[in-house]
């Protein structure tokens, strides 16, 4: 219900971004008038980092430019996601309370001079916050303008102070209950560490070596349900005085230290942010990743898309450009898998400050550009797609996600460098989507009846809730791969005992692992059927399972690489080393054939994208995104909405949203 009613307030798909009036005059603002009506925005983020603007002291507030610019929006037809400025505290906050600015691991007090410099366990910023939020709600709760609230700005600040050591004693004591579970669950006998009372438990600041993984984990935790809990005080206020949605940006894949599929829970609509790490066809495997990942945390519900860079790459140490087109394939990338629509940061390129050469929708270039006539190129898109709100994707193979295995996997002293949690889940996914495959991402507790595959290729944690799952999921008929150094310790970071992985799970895959055998750096082996193993091998002792591909070095020569089993109704594969990109996609194709699962658009070549939304009414809509340099010819006479007319042909870099159904 919460994205139909967006929907209908901006009668399709939201396109726009978000919009800083107050760092321009008027005379730009009139042109942002014309230049946003040209590109057909219809939706801006208004008020991210306008705290100091809008309560210039403490308790005074000044609402008066915000409400010409509210109205300019709404009287040229756009409608507002407003936000709430408490990502970046304004200079009076932090002279009144510098108590509340941020402490590192090290015991180093940040100071005022960027955004984020503020501590989620803070008691005054709390209360400033609430009471910002509750401010903003009363004054424009029901104006004509607001069509969803935006709460904070990827919460993503982590802090180490006394305040968060005190918040978080509160926490562990009502997780644990007492010192005495506190230090089982932490294993404290290790290291002489026992805890003897409350006063003396720190948060994992930094430390002489090694800190305890029960700890840290404990810590990722407690941050990410403070993260949770200061949303939810804000989105509060905000519904005391306003019936809009309210929501705030997440972002992928490991930014933010938050278990995502809990927030997920307590916003009205799924919101993202993303900006890809590489480009060309890498950039729109990423594309699809994290589209996928919110599209899941939305419990396949459509979602918002609601940052994106029109030439932002953020690759290591530099930023680099987006290629001609990619404004269009991105965006369109997003919204074949669920996304409401696209938008930007932001719609004017800084002149000035410490991102203004983070790209916008007008650059420092002016209208007069490739990058504008992108846009208003991908908006005359958008705007043809407004049939497509509200459909829907399915998939019928998932990725397993737990915050709780990607933490446990940043604990200090694991056995090999390379174990690197999102690097996997990557993996995974880029071998389903050059097979032409959607996917999901659902946590390993969940029913996963629907999907006819699933592959685990990270969960170093498993609780025995998950491992007990897994094992029915393939008792019911499933195929599942589960791969290597997974399943090896509890919720609580205990080794697993009499073998990995988890007993339970450890049924349904004939197996015991019985030994782990890192691989050296820039090693790389050699397996009998010709394929190639890095980073990774274990000792595996086949209980049941067949040996389907066999180690040929060392003292594993002869001994399984990869098993598989038939349990119940299903099987269970055992991959137990990281396999070459190419022979890890070599074997999802085998298993994906073998489960019956295949593209939605059979026949398309390597670098053609292919996902279908479904509308309630049986119509379907396949977006076809062509990636690579040769034209492509597609099947049928479907009608094209981007082109009003039927396509056969799809040049190098075009894009195609064919309707399967009749028009309404």
């Amino acid at each position: 219900m919460t994205t139909r009613r967006l929907v209908e307030r901006l009668q399709g798909l939201a396109f726009g971004g978000d919009y800083n009036p107050e760092q321009w005059d008027e005379p730009v603002w009139k042109e942002d008038d014309e230049l946003m009506r040209r590109a057909g925005v219809n939706l801006a983020t208004v008020g991210v980092f306008s705290w100091a603007l809008l309560e210039p002291e403490e308790g005074r507030y000044d609402f008066g430019w915000l409400d010409a610019h509210l109205d300019r929006l709404h009287a040229n037809g756009v409608a507002v996601d407003l936000a709430t400025p408490t990502a970046s505290p304004p200079p009076w906050f932090t002279l009144a309370h510098p108590d509340a600015l941020p402490v590192t691991p090290g015991g180093t007090r940040l100071v005022h001079g960027s955004r984020d410099t503020y501590c989620l366990s803070a008691p005054a910023y709390r209360e400033a916050a609430r009471r910002i939020a509750s401010a903003l709600a009363e004054r424009y709760g029901d104006h004509p303008a607001l069509a969803l609230w935006h709460v904070h700005n990827e919460y993503v600040t982590l802090c180490w102070c006394e305040h968060t050591a005190a918040a978080f004693r509160v926490w562990l004591q009502a997780r644990h209950g007492s010192l005495d579970a506190l230090n089982e669950a932490w294993g404290t006998a290790f290291w002489g560490q026992r805890y003897g009372s409350w006063e003396q438990v720190l948060p994992p600041r930094a430390t002489q070596w090694h800190r305890n993984p029960g700890l840290t984990l404990d810590f990722s935790r407690f941050f990410s349900d403070e993260v949770i809990a200061a949303y939810a005080e804000q989105r509060d206020a905000i519904r005391a005085h306003s019936d809009r949605p309210v929501t705030t940006n997440m972002m992928q894949p490991g930014y933010q230290n938050v278990d995502l599929w809990a927030l997920g829970r307590e916003v009205d609509l799924v919101a993202i942010d993303h900006y890809p790490d590489r480009q060309g066809l890498g950039a729109a495997a990423d594309v699809a990743f994290a589209a996928d990942r919110a599209r899941s945390l939305a419990g396949g519900a459509p979602w918002l898309l609601m940052e994106q860079g029109t030439s932002t790459v953020y690759a290591g140490d530099r930023t680099l450009a987006k290629e001609p087109g990619d404004i269009l394939r991105h965006s369109l990338g997003h919204i074949a898998r669920g996304s409401e629509g696209a938008l930007f940061f932001q719609w004017r390129q800084s002149k000035a400050g410490a991102e203004q050469w983070h790209s916008g929708m007008v650059p420092h270039a002016g209208p007069d550009s490739r990058v504008f006539a992108e846009v208003t190129e991908t908006g005359a898109a958008v705007a043809r797609l407004a049939e497509l709100a509200g459909s829907t994707v399915t998939a019928q193979v998932a990725v397993l996600h737990d915050s709780d295995a990607w933490w446990a996997m940043n604990s200090d002293g694991l056995p090999s460098s390379e174990l690197d949690y999102h690097s996997a889940l990557r993996g995974a996914h880029r071998a389903l989507w050059d097979a032409g495959v959607v996917t999901d991402f659902a946590h390993p507790e969940v029913d996963l009846s629907r999907y006819r595959l699933v592959l685990a290729p990270a969960l170093f944690l498993l609780s025995d809730t998950g491992a007990a799952n897994l094992r029915r999921y393939v008792a019911d008929g499933g195929t599942l791969l589960f791969q290597h150094f997974g399943g090896v310790v509890d919720d609580r970071v205990h080794a697993r005992l009499g073998g990995y992985p988890a007993a339970p799970l450890r049924e349904a895959l004939g197996i015991r692992v019985e030994e782990y055998r890192p691989l050296g750096r820039d090693e790389r082996i050699t397996l009998s059927d010709g394929s190639h193993g890095t980073a990774w091998s274990e000792s595996v002792r086949a209980v049941g399972a067949e040996t389907v591909v066999a180690y040929t070095h060392g003292m594993l020569a002869g001994s399984p690489a990869l098993t598989r089993y038939g349990y119940g109704g299903g099987e269970g594969w055992y991959l137990s080393t990281r396999l070459d990109d190419a022979d890890y996609a070599a074997l999802v194709a085998r298993l994906l054939d073998a489960a019956g699962v295949g593209p939605v658009l059979p026949g398309l070549p390597s670098g053609v994208e292919a996902v279908t939304r479904h509308g309630e009414d049986g119509r379907r809509w396949h977006v076809v995104l062509n990636h690579s340099a040769e034209p492509v010819s597609l099947s049928g006479n479907a009608h094209d909405l981007l082109t009003g007319g039927p396509v056969e042909d799809l040049p190098p870099g075009g894009c195609a949203v064919l309707r399967e159904g009749p028009a309404r």
